[in-house]
């Protein structure tokens, strides 16, 4: 949603790289850009004014210091901004002292409520250990009742539905009723849908306070689609003013809408982002996190989130058999089956594209993420469960009769298999460096593997670093220029570019030829 803005930015800042200090003309230069990018990403104008004038203010009175040349100090003045607007620290929800808890959720019709429910009380289940019931107040809707019990019954939590719905029972009734059964049935967590329209109006209003006072919700949370625009703040203010509500849930974040919503209705409502959906599937729904969203924004990734998904996702035992595996013999124990199960439970983590555009400096490589197909994994796995338990523990017996058996029983080519065994050796060998602590072979700024080329190590290596004076190149012109060629040097203030200095919207960086492969696809030669 945020790529056209994290572009723009980095656009924004690659101007102020190489300066020694920021000039008048050059705040406002990039006051102007940030401007624009924000305009365009649909961002409402107040709150685009009040950011600007914060930004301009904070940058003018800034100097160089603590290692950061002023491209860095921009975009660390930009990203505090960001997440101030976005809402400032992570707000969690209130639980009642006295159970049940109650959450009401309001928005327009279309924007995810009944969905959002299910997913709310899958989460709070299962993160929060919390025991939740679904109720169906939304009695509007064509079969509304139906699909909350079918989301109901995915997350396995039970759903309070006393009414069929499609214009028949009182919605406010229903909420009364569910209250004396979530207290029968001992329920800590009560999450009443209610019904939506295609726009605000007074029936929608009188319809959700009263639902409102006949619950007396621990949390009102107003659910907006964040692919609609302006429209998203409009609304917000609508409903507040209205009902009220206590904080706000962004849903369908995973569009390709421009998402000024985000970046807009916490400043200009007062109230906070708590949760944001992002995917179809239950599981695509987390805590909002204001200075993670500001990292991707900027291009920053979110670590945080990647690791919180990981843990949740692997299993601890079987991770620290694999690592032991990779350290040993220089990762020969590491066989075909550990491998598939490494990509199995990787992608239980969601699309490897979601995934790595989480890593930080994942916008350079966009184009090559966009263009991955998931497919690609479905023909790795079915190789592999058409080889031997023989073949999957030691490759190396993989000879040219058995890859054509493979490549049968599997579907696809020869050389479909040979790449997939040569592409498990090079992945082995590098996952064996970094368990062992080594670095990875070949990568720039990283450490290498003794003995391999560019890595210092080795006796050729030793051979160099004794060797005093340096001959001159037999070309005139590198004998004229003795720099070019060479990466240049950090300006004064600058991280090297193996750190990321020079380097933050684009640069000369590219992948390891292992890395480029695996988000290729392609086979090795």
């Amino acid at each position: 949603m945020f790529d056209t803005l994290s572009d723009r930015l980095s656009a924004a800042f690659k101007n102020l790289r190489g300066k020694g200090k920021l000039t008048d003309a050059d705040i406002d230069a990039t006051a102007r850009e940030i401007r624009i990018a924000l305009l365009e990403a649909d961002v409402a104008l107040p709150v685009v004014k009040e950011f600007i004038a914060a930004v301009k203010e904070r940058a003018s009175g800034a100097e160089v210091r603590g290692g950061l040349n002023p491209a860095q100090q921009v975009i660390k003045i930009v990203n505090e901004e960001l997440v101030t607007i976005l809402g400032g620290a992570t707000r969690e929800l209130r639980m009642a002292k006295k159970p049940p808890t109650v959450i009401m959720l309001a928005g327009l019709q279309g924007a995810g409520k009944t969905t959002l429910a299910g997913k709310l009380a899958k989460w709070l289940k299962e993160t929060r250990h919390q025991t939740p019931m679904l109720v169906a107040a939304d009695l509007q809707r064509p079969n509304a009742v139906t699909q909350l019990q079918v989301v109901g019954q995915r997350a396995g939590v039970p759903v309070f539905a006393p009414e069929p719905g499609n214009g028949v029972g009182d919605p406010v009734e229903v909420a009364r009723r569910a209250m004396d059964e979530a207290r029968t049935k001992q329920h800590s967590v009560v999450i009443v849908d209610t019904a939506g329209r295609l726009g605000v109006d007074e029936e929608l209003m009188k319809q959700a306070a009263d639902i409102r006072d006949a619950v007396s919700p621990d949390e009102i949370l107003f659910v907006v689609d964040a692919m609609i625009g302006q429209d998203a703040v409009t609304t917000a203010q609508a409903f507040l003013d209205g009902v009220g509500f206590d904080g706000v849930v962004l849903s369908k974040l995973d569009g390709d809408a421009r998402g000024g919503a985000a970046l807009s209705i916490a400043q200009v409502t007062g109230r906070q982002v708590m949760f944001a959906s992002n995917g179809e599937k239950l599981e695509d729904f987390d805590v909002f996190h204001p200075d993670r969203m500001a990292s991707r924004i900027l291009g920053m990734g979110d670590v945080m989130s990647l690791i919180e998904q990981a843990e949740r996702t692997f299993d601890a035992d079987q991770a620290a058999k694999t690592a032991a595996k990779l350290q040993k013999k220089g990762g020969k124990d590491f066989t075909l089956d550990d491998f598939l199960a490494q990509m199995q439970s990787v992608r239980k983590m969601g699309p490897l594209t979601k995934i790595f555009g989480m890593l930080p400096g994942a916008a350079q490589f966009k184009d090559q993420l966009e263009n991955f197909d998931e497919r690609e994994i479905d023909r790795i796995e079915a190789v592999i469960h058409s080889m031997t338990p023989a073949e999957r523990a030691d490759p190396h017996i993989i000879n040219g009769s058995r890859r054509a058996r493979i490549a049968k029983g599997s579907g696809t080519e020869v050389a479909t298999v040979s790449g997939l065994v040569e592409r498990f050796f090079e992945a082995r060998k590098m996952m064996s460096a970094m368990a062992s602590g080594k670095g990875l072979p070949g990568m720039p700024g990283m450490p290498g593997m003794p003995g391999m080329p560019g890595a210092g190590g080795g006796k050729k290596g030793k051979q160099q670093a004794k060797k005093g004076k340096k001959r001159g190149s037999g070309n005139p012109a590198k004998r004229a220029n003795p720099g070019a060629g060479r990466p240049a040097e950090p300006q004064p203030g600058e991280l090297p570019a193996a750190f990321g200095g020079g380097n933050f919207a684009g640069g000369n960086f590219e992948l390891p030829d292992a890395f480029k492969n695996l988000v290729d696809g392609k086979d090795e030669k």
